[in-house]
């Protein structure tokens, strides 16, 4: 049996939760959040639809206990109305965000919890490692949505500029999922070539590509008021990668060893969750741009408290 569950059901949780019913990818889903008339709201909406569905989800609500045997629990919580858009500071929600991990990681835990865990919440990496350390579950079995949502920015504005598909745009946006992230553009490919040579043929600017990539998620905030259909996509797909085994190579927040934070770089996702985490031949200033990343996010990590966990 295929059993999901969400904590936070706002526009991120919904919009997965929508995804999972609709797609038929969900056998048993489970919604949790602290607004118990939300939760009822999105259960009954969801079982509305399935007259209409070629499928069918049994879906429960506000049951911690029912953690224990789901394979995947996505943590979607957060204040949307924290985010400060003037500035671009992904960080407004870090105060809100590190005491959500303090109330609900303990209820993780004493739910015996044993799946993997997929963090959608910001500052992404950083409260990503917050609740593997606070949930106490393997740091392969913790992972967060980190820059792959960045770097199918980054595709989507390559793509653009270039008259192709952004799948037919390959390579990877590491580093923190906020200010400090960037374009590896040297394992950046267009249909099988280059990059670098094809900019300089069309003459395009790749510090100007990256801003666009960059500016993509304020854009929609801007207009709407938040993210969700990109974001959850990318968090279902994780998913997906972890229930078929599908030893997908892409970009997520896992833990390094390298730079002992959680930071977004290319891993393989089955089973287990994170199979391997890659290393990339990138180019030296590249290096010293993730090392700078991952610095930061560590620097922001050690100021959190530690979280009383439940036996």
């Amino acid at each position: 049996m295929r059993k999901y569950a969400i904590i936070g059901v706002g526009h991120v949780g919904a919009t997965v939760a929508y995804t999972l019913v609709c797609q038929g990818i969900a056998d048993e889903l489970i919604l949790i959040d602290k607004n118990e008339k939300k939760a009822r709201a999105e259960q009954l909406d969801l079982q509305d639809t399935q007259a209409r569905l070629d499928s069918h989800t049994t879906i429960k609500i506000n049951d911690y206990s029912e953690l224990a045997d789901a394979n995947i629990l996505f943590v979607t919580s957060g204040n949307i109305h924290a985010l400060d858009h003037a500035s671009g500071n992904r960080w407004a929600e870090f105060e809100y965000t590190r005491e959500i991990v303090q109330d609900i990681a303990p209820k993780i835990k004493a739910s015996s919890f044993n799946g993997v865990l997929i963090d959608v919440m910001n500052p992404c990496d950083c409260i990503t490692y917050y609740l593997q350390q606070a949930t106490g579950l393997p740091a392969n079995r913790v992972l967060g949505t980190g820059t792959f949502l960045d770097t199918a920015r980054m595709q989507k504005v390559v793509g653009e500029n270039f008259n192709v598909d952004p799948k037919n745009v390959t390579g990877y946006t590491l580093g923190e999922h906020g200010e400090s992230q960037f374009v590896a553009w040297s394992t950046v490919s267009v249909n099988g070539l280059p990059i670098e040579e094809l900019a300089e043929e069309k003459n395009l600017d790749l510090e100007d590509l990256e801003k666009q990539a960059r500016g993509g998620g304020w854009a929609v905030h801007s207009g709407k008021g938040y993210t969700s259909y990109a974001i959850a996509t990318c968090a279902v797909k994780l998913s997906r990668a972890v229930l078929d085994d599908a030893n997908l190579a892409c970009p997520c927040s896992c833990y390094s060893d390298k730079y002992n934070t959680y930071v977004g770089h290319p891993a393989i996702i089955g089973k287990d969750g994170v199979v391997e985490a890659l290393r990339l031949p990138i180019t030296d200033e590249e290096e010293h741009k993730l090392a700078q990343s991952a610095g930061f996010i560590r620097e922001k990590f050690e100021t959190l408290p530690n979280v009383k966990q439940e036996a």
